[in-house]
């Protein structure tokens, strides 16, 4: 996570900890979905959640993943009865605090620090969006998966002995949402990954073993993990 999320999230728990319940939510469990009226940000305190949408013949796409210490403020800050675009699920069980929007929207406007902290978080947010957009437009099926592991890796990496873990469980369908794919496409450029030692796949974790090898096929650009991540 990078520095602008902390601080933000930060100041988010500061003020509601004390305030709000904290709520369990159970794997699986939709806390809104496209088009729904906004009435609550979320706080996730723990746990992995996907954002997304479905398209009319009822394909899933995975836009990104939070995990652990993460903020839902996914939409059009201080409109009048705003909707989501996006569904919210939980991957893994979660605990959350849910702010209320107007509550939220009224305390951003009396504290200029929180203010500036939403707009940097925004903006950051913003350029990861078109970062990604990018990657799968000039790379294709291949190179936008690549991009994906590269940018899991960022967001949600742990080094060890072999390379770096993807300390999150992810299907095989789960990134063909991501990439916007087929899961029998993407099967079978993670076979060829593993024939080249470049992943390893064990129990829905991804090791990556050869992160250069990534990089070069996509031609990286080496931005800053804060803008190179699914977060």
């Amino acid at each position: 996570m990078n520095e602008v999320q902390l601080s933000l999230y930060s100041l988010l728990i500061q003020h509601f900890f004390d305030i709000e319940k904290i709520e369990h939510i159970k794997k699986g469990t939709l806390l809104f979905q496209e088009k729904d009226p906004v009435q609550k940000v979320y706080i996730l305190l723990n746990g992995t959640i996907s954002l997304g949408r479905v398209h009319e013949k009822g394909k899933e796409f995975i836009m990104k993943i939070l995990h652990d210490e993460e903020l839902l403020i996914e939409y059009q800050l201080f409109k009048h009865s705003p909707k989501y675009y996006f569904f919210a699920k939980s991957l893994t069980d979660c605990d959350v605090l849910a702010i209320d929007r107007k509550e939220f929207e009224q305390l951003a406007l009396k504290d200029p620090v929180l203010l500036t902290s939403i707009t940097s978080w925004l903006s950051t947010g913003y350029l990861k969006a078109h970062m990604k957009c990018q990657d799968l437009i000039m790379n294709g099926k291949k190179g936008g998966l690549y991009s994906i592991l590269i940018r899991l890796s960022h967001s949600f990496g742990v080094k060890n002995m072999e390379g770096i873990l993807i300390d999150i469980p992810i299907t095989h369908q789960e990134l063909a949402n991501l990439t916007f794919g087929t899961r029998e496409v993407i099967q079978r450029i993670l076979k060829d990954l593993r024939e080249r030692e470049v992943i390893d796949y064990s129990n829905q974790k991804i090791t990556v073993k050869n992160l250069a090898y990534l990089k070069r096929a996509v031609d990286c650009q080496n931005c800053p993990a804060e803008i190179c991540g699914l977060n």
